[in-house]
């Protein structure tokens, strides 16, 4: 998998929300941007690639989507990042 050369502009914005409502957040890149954690108990974890508007995943992201069996999620804006955890909490 390619080395990606910067941080989405957005992703500061998503994973400051994601601190707020209680959840955890790693950053770690490859093979996605972060793992997030929440509840009171670390009821889940999952898989959170931070993407701008428009753009898409690379080759090598789709294809590690494609065999990630675990719970994951691609988010561009802060408001996707809070229902893919709160879901309809939110509404």
């Amino acid at each position: 998998m390619r080395n990606a050369a910067r941080t989405d502009a957005n992703q500061p914005l998503i994973t400051d929300a994601l601190h707020r409502i209680g959840c955890q957040t790693y950053y770690i890149k490859l093979p996605c941007d972060l793992i997030v954690s929440g509840g009171a108990l670390g009821e889940f974890n999952l898989l959170m690639e931070v993407k701008m508007p428009g753009e898409k995943l690379t080759g090598d992201q789709q294809a590690f989507w494609l065999r990630w069996p675990g719970r994951k999620v691609v988010v561009r804006t802060v408001q996707e990042a809070l229902e893919a955890i709160l879901g309809d909490k939110l509404k």
